[in-house]
């Protein structure tokens, strides 16, 4: 049986990620903090694991241990990481230097896995202020302008330019799906009978089904391939006014008033929510750094490199995929 460590297991993808690999037949274990929920980790079959990223000393010490009561570690999907925080410089500790942090103590404790995946974001890459229908481009520059992007980028970089070490990439762009809260906000909004936009240029917005994404990984996972980065997406291009019309069609909501904040309005906002954050001491889904993805007016990426070498095929549409959230959210009284 193979083995797999999936790091960032309690959260949104990482419990779709574990339930897969349930579903696979791999020995599963997945990597949680003590104070993390296990809400959706309920499985009798998944082992845990707690690796301390923040310390690489310690994590050598915790790799070989596992590696002499278990044996090989077969795959490595490292989905752990913040989107949001207090402090800014958190991005760059969590996503970029704990990645550092685990890829070295591998190599320090003889614990190379046969394959390595990294789960990073579109934010990477960096994606327009402007309208563009032309999609981002593996080969193209990359210019993240968030500090949460930077770090994703830093951390992809690192992967790149490290030898003998046998990794996948993945950036999927708006990854959404039941348990998952920020886009979860959106429809709680429009099922109230409001309908808030970010601007008033139109923005063109991709989406990735969580079920997807999944199966995208572990194409990867399994590929005879390696040390390769690819967009995730499900292929279609939305208006966020489509985006917005599908959502109330799901909802069955017919009368919705819809507002457009100006950027700037947005931006003061943003700023204010974050200095109550840091008041409160608790992250805001609101500040100066979503604020910057939310202007962003093109999310189109080419996800043709991933259908070709990996043989990708979505199941889920925007429409079907919005559908069967719905559902979850309403069956678990979300909604």
């Amino acid at each position: 049986m193979k083995k797999i460590i999936i790091t960032g297991a309690s959260g949104f993808i990482g419990s779709f990620l574990v339930e897969k690999a349930l579903k696979l037949g791999f020995q599963t274990w997945a990597g949680v903090r003590k104070s993390s929920s296990r809400e959706y980790l309920q499985d009798s079959n998944i082992l845990f694991i707690e690796l301390n990223f923040g310390n690489k000393e310690k994590l050598v010490e915790q790799l070989k241990e596992f590696k002499d009561l278990f044996g090989h570690i077969d795959y490595i999907i490292h989905n752990a990481g913040i989107t949001k925080c207090l402090d800014p410089k958190d991005f760059d500790r969590i996503n970029y230097q704990n990645t550092v942090n685990f890829v070295e103590a591998l190599q320090e404790a003889d614990c190379v896995p046969s394959k390595f995946l990294l789960m990073s974001s579109l934010s990477s890459f960096g994606v327009g202020d402007e309208i563009n229908y032309t999609p981002i481009k593996l080969t193209d520059t990359p210019h993240p302008n968030t500090a949460y992007g930077i770090s994703k980028l830093k951390a992809e970089q690192y992967l790149q330019n490290t030898t003998g070490f046998p990794y996948m990439i993945l950036l999927p762009t708006g990854v959404y799906g039941p348990r998952e809260k920020d886009y979860f906000l959106m429809l709680k909004t429009v099922k109230s009978g409001l309908d808030v936009g970010a601007g008033f240029k139109p923005q063109h917005l991709t989406f990735i089904y969580v079920k997807d994404l999944v199966d995208a990984a572990f194409l990867a996972l399994e590929s005879p391939l390696s040390n390769r980065s690819y967009f995730v997406a499900d292929g279609d291009v939305h208006t966020d006014k489509e985006y917005t019309a599908l959502v109330k069609k799901v909802l069955g909501k017919k009368h919705v008033l819809s507002i457009k904040i100006p950027l700037w309005i947005l931006k003061l906002v943003s700023i204010v929510a974050e200095s109550i954050a840091r008041i409160t001491k608790k992250p805001s889904t609101l500040n100066r750094d979503k604020y910057k993805i939310m202007k962003q007016r093109n999310w189109v990426c080419d996800i043709e490199p991933l259908r070709q070498d990996l043989r990708f095929t979505p199941q889920y549409n925007l429409e079907r995929g919005l559908t069967e959230s719905v559902n979850w959210y309403k069956e678990n009284g979300w909604l």
